[in-house]
């Protein structure tokens, strides 16, 4: 599947692919004139965010969407996080992809310019339509909610 990529500011990065089988596609942080950054790279204080630009803007296909998933290297060692937890990027969303990081461990931590910062991921998705009944079907489980099933 071809989709069409806009390069929004001319120092971003094309997304990459970190191997044959990867899902995604890594996006990487710009590090704006007017952030507060030291030599090319972000600070974000223990509990803070930040929302990085990452120049591109992307024309996903209708019935398709964008979700924006965390690195795991990047969550696991750095502690740095989504704000979102995952985003999604609608078919019909045409602007530049930014990126909000949380940071989620106890120390300073650094993003630097052209570091990859998330993984976009292109996916399909059903539009349901509504079919309002006074009964649903029966399962096993019923309406048991959280923890129902076990630990």
């Amino acid at each position: 599947m071809k989709i069409n990529i806009k390069k929004t500011d001319t120092r971003a990065i094309l997304p990459t692919r970190g191997s044959a089988g990867a899902a995604g596609v890594d996006l990487y942080a710009l590090v704006d004139e007017d952030d507060i950054f030291i030599q090319g790279e972000i600070v974000i204080a223990p509990g803070g965010t930040h929302k990085f630009h990452t120049g591109i803007a992307v024309e996903i296909p209708e019935g398709y969407f964008g979700a924006l998933y965390a690195r795991s290297g990047l969550s696991t060692n750095s502690g740095l996080v989504l704000t979102t937890g995952t985003s999604v990027i609608d078919s019909d969303y045409r602007d530049e992809i930014i990126v909000g990081l949380r940071n989620l461990s106890q120390e300073y931590r650094k993003v630097y310019n052209g570091e990859r910062i998330a993984q976009l991921v292109i996916q399909p998705y059903v539009v349901p339509e509504w079919n309002e009944v006074e009964k649903l079907t029966e399962t096993e489980r019923g309406t048991g909610g959280f923890g129902s099933t076990g630990s």
